[in-house]
């Protein structure tokens, strides 16, 4: 079973080094794609925080820490949860 870490421990410098280990980065503020464009929450179409996302264990999708995106991402990926 994959070990679950909180980011909420990371330091600003940990989150984008980790986003940059997943292709992404960050503009200090929010999630950015290598092109520098801010990454949008792909359930609630709103720019991801780089204080406030998740990544879900077995996955590689940069989500915000909403409920609404938690629960839109569970309902499409239900095997996550077992």
């Amino acid at each position: 079973m994959a070990e679950l870490v909180s980011l909420k421990e990371f330091t600003t410098q940990e989150k984008i080094g980790l986003l940059k280990e997943l292709g992404y980065n960050s503009d200090g503020n929010f999630v950015t794609d290598k092109g520098g464009n801010v990454v949008l929450d792909r359930y609630i179409q709103q720019p991801i925080r780089l204080d406030n996302f998740l990544i879900l264990p077995g996955s590689a999708i940069i989500l915000d820490d909403n409920p609404v995106s938690l629960f839109s991402y569970l309902e499409e990926f239900p095997d996550v949860i077992w």
